[in-house]
């Protein structure tokens, strides 16, 4: 018998189980399985089949039983229908697009789908297309929620958020094609969406808004998504032992819809053996590790799209001028049906414009980019013909080492807007952004950009060319796949032998004793000041001797370093208040316990601990005001800006605020951090440890505030985090956390038992060997043929 064959006959004939539409299976009868889902604790699947089809369908049909409404939403968003269902209003789907409503949405996707994009992406071979083990894979992922569908029935999904809804239904290959392409373009078109909507000018228009005010948008729009995370690799020379290596993976994403994540294993046995967890719907494992080697990925600096500005033939907004010849813009009707309040369906339509760059827009999330009767600007998303990174999670899920995820990286260069940070067996750590970005280098920026772009590229990498000349296009690189893009060698990347990390700023200090320059203005900044979250994880990076359970413990400390940097001189200014009143914006405040709850707070954020919750109140109302005394020094900048500037007007006041916001909300000054932040599950209050990365806490958690109650919900923050170790030939020493848990369905057990857990800062022990798997006491079995 094949290892396959003998693995599901020993589970067939140990345990009871379910053979899904035929009956029970006997051992005699495992052959015919298209694959085996081996649930573990907390309703981890791991999935097994002889072929990557089967191994689709086992995810698909898995993924659908966890997320069946999501996954639907997902679809009825991408296939331009939401307004045909839910009505044209509503707030879009912000999990894949910037639409402030339904309507636009589907205009938006409309527009897409009807571009033919996806379809000629798809049809292209690798390396540029899907290559033929990603299409197996995705046939057997739309085979497997089919028959989950078919099996359950619109009637029979338990779910209340889509039971017996008529937006639920089959999906085809097409829709799945349609959503990666959407998670490709967030970073881009779905960033400016509402600002694809422009109309030729027909009366007087604003002025282009300053470069400021359009880098303060963009850097808003990127980093305010809710996207983020932290990577750290540990080499061998920073392990407690000096082998071997460790890794944490910590994204911090939504806690809600389609960016949450879901975690599997996917085997071929003998062939193909990685586990991890992927964002919904995706059928690969994006962030996990193999038997040898470890990655994560974080949201990465580079501004994946760029704008031209084009000039306009007098006379004719629509016919723009390119090295002096006139062209005319096309121009794409758009037609979406669109429920009625009477129920009736009525179709509306959208018309789109584009230039040889890309289509026209306007307004960037209020910024005035305004199409008047001289000039229009153009959007190019370098993602716009991104079909490629199927494949290269496709490879990452068989690396064996940091160099094998160089290679993946390099050859498929399909990541669309993350770095990636791994480590493996052999004790290597690895920080590369390997991804894709506009070919812009600095030079061709000083040659080309507009006015407004000179400001923007040097603020925030946003590049605005001058569209009149044809030479002031994208350059190219002989190693990248497509024109337009940077090729790898271009790219920053680094490995070393004690560590490298990275928290959503730039490749600039992966590692502090080895500052990383020389790469495009547009790839990152170099020489300027990092996050307090980057600071700490450096700073606990430098320190050394990690070990899985020190890591763990590390990340669950909840320590904040703007905390260390300016808590103490809060609680003297707090005790130094004429009378014990703070200014605030109401008037004078009495501090109370404040003071002492400051003083004595051990400047972390566990759920007892007192002082932390008003610290996080006064740091959040901080904003742009003049923070420290001390200013940042690139030649140290670990630490600096250091200092709190006691003496500024703003920061007395908003810590004055602060206590009102606290005492409006119900919660003393010194409140444990457990009373004022908690999410609520079937009616359960679950509180929530760690807070927001501008503390400095490397466990982000970015929460609701209620203002009469105070935090209670979860925007985003830690997610799926894992910590994988590697040393000597055993099991990969690895273990887990889903914040969210696996199932959006509150009638599902794994609803929230992962939520329970995080709450009390326990961890999943990862079963990935065959040994870890049969022993445990919560294996279930199920066979799909």
């Amino acid at each position: 018998m094949t290892l396959f064959r003998k693995t599901l006959a020993v589970l067939t004939a140990a345990l009871s189980v379910t053979a899904l539409g035929t009956g029970v299976a006997s051992a005699g009868e495992e052959g015919r399985a298209k694959a085996v889902l081996r649930y573990t604790e907390h309703g981890i699947p791991h999935i097994v089949a002889k072929d990557f089809a089967g191994l689709g369908y086992g995810y698909g049909f898995a993924a659908a039983t966890d997320n069946v409404c999501e996954l639907a939403n997902i679809y009825l968003t991408v296939s331009a229908q939401r307004s045909k269902y839910l009505g044209p209003d509503g707030g879009g789907y912000p999990s894949l697009s910037e639409a402030e409503s339904n309507l636009h949405s589907d205009l938006f996707f409309q527009r897409i789908n009807d571009s033919g994009v996806v379809d000629r992406l798809v049809a292209q071979p690798a390396p540029l297309g899907p290559r033929r083990e990603v299409r197996e894979i995705v046939s057997g992922y739309v085979q497997g929620f089919n028959a989950y569908l078919a099996r359950t029935g619109r009637a029979g999904i338990t779910d209340p958020a889509c039971r017996g809804a008529d937006w639920v239904r089959p999906i085809t290959e097409r829709d799945f094609y349609r959503h990666y392409y959407a998670i490709a373009v967030t970073g881009g078109q779905g960033v400016v969406t509402e600002s694809l909507f422009a109309a030729p000018p027909s009366g007087p228009t604003p002025a282009p808004g300053t470069a400021d005010q359009l880098s303060a948008k963009v850097a808003q729009a990127l980093g305010g998504s809710g996207l983020g995370s932290n990577g750290i690799a540990v080499g061998a020379d920073s392990t407690a032992t000096g082998r071997g290596s460790v890794l944490l993976g910590n994204p911090h994403y939504p806690w809600q819809a389609g960016r949450r994540f879901w975690q599997s294993q996917l085997t071929i046995p003998g062939r193909f053996d990685v586990a991890g967890a992927s964002l919904l719907g995706m059928p690969f494992v994006q962030i996990g590790h193999t038997a040898d080697a470890a990655w994560t990925h974080t949201v990465s600096t580079p501004v994946t799209f760029g704008l031209f500005e084009v000039p306009l033939r007098a006379g004719d907004p629509t016919t723009y001028l390119v090295d002096g010849k006139p062209e005319k813009m096309t121009s794409q009707d758009v037609t979406v049906q669109v429920r009625q309040a009477d129920g009736s369906v009525r179709p509306v339509r959208q018309t789109f414009w584009s230039t040889r760059y890309g289509p026209v827009m306007d307004d960037f999330q209020g910024i005035p980019l305004p199409w008047t009767a001289k000039s229009a600007y153009a959007l190019r998303d370098a993602n716009a013909t991104n079909m490629r990174g199927l494949n290269t999670w496709f490879e990452l899920d068989q690396a064996r080492s940091t160099a094998d995820v160089v290679g993946a990286l390099s050859r498929t260069q399909g990541v669309p807007w993350v770095n990636t940070i791994a480590t493996d067996r052999a004790g290597n750590a690895l920080y590369a952004d390997i991804q894709v970005v506009p070919h812009v280098t600095d030079e061709h920026a000083k040659a080309c950009s507009t006015p407004l772009g000179q400001g923007t590229f040097a603020e925030v990498g946003l590049a605005i060319l001058d569209g009149s000349k044809s030479s002031c296009g994208w350059g190219s690189d002989a190693g990248a796949l497509e024109p337009g893009i940077f090729a790898p060698s271009r790219l920053p990347q680094q490995q070393r032998r004690d560590y490298e990390l990275n928290a959503n700023d730039s490749a600039w200090l992966a590692n502090a004793k080895a500052p990383i320059t020389g790469y495009p203005h547009i790839v990152g900044d170099i020489g300027t000041e990092r996050s307090p979250r980057t600071r700490e994880a450096l700073l606990t990076a430098e320190k050394g001797g990690f070990t899985t359970d020190s890591m763990k413990k590390m990340l669950f400390a909840d320590h904040s370093l703007l905390a260390d940097l300016t808590a103490a001189d809060l609680a003297k200014l707090c005790a130094s208040f004429p009378d014990g009143q703070a200014p605030s914006s109401s008037g004078p405040v009495p501090v109370g316990p404040a003071c002492d709850a400051l003083a004595s707070w051990d400047h972390t954020y566990t759920l007892d601990t007192r002082g932390s919750l008003l610290f996080q109140r006064f740091a959040a109302r901080l904003g742009g005001v003049d923070r420290f005394s001390v200013p940042f020094d690139p030649q140290a900048p670990l630490t600096t800006p250091n200092t709190l500037n006691v003496g500024g007007a703003g920061v007395r006041q908003a810590f004055g605020d602060a206590l009102v916001e606290l005492r409006t909300a119900g919660l003393a000054p010194d409140a444990k951090l457990r009373d004022g932040q908690a999410v609520t599950r079937n009616g359960e209050r679950i509180p929530i440890h760690g807070a927001q990365g501008f503390l400095g806490v490397l466990n982000v958690m970015t929460p609701v505030w209620d203002p009469a109650r105070g935090n209670v919900e979860v925007e985003h923050g830690s997610s799926y985090i894992q910590v994988v170790g590697f040393s000597g030939h055993g099991c990969p020493d690895s273990s887990t956390l889903l914040t969210y848990s696996q199932s959006a369905n509150p009638k599902s057990p794994y609803f929230s038992d992962q939520t329970k857990l995080y709450s009390r800062r326990e961890w999943v022990k990862e079963r990935f060997c065959e040994a870890d798997i049969v022993r445990s006491p919560a294996l279930r079995v199920v066979v799909l043929r």
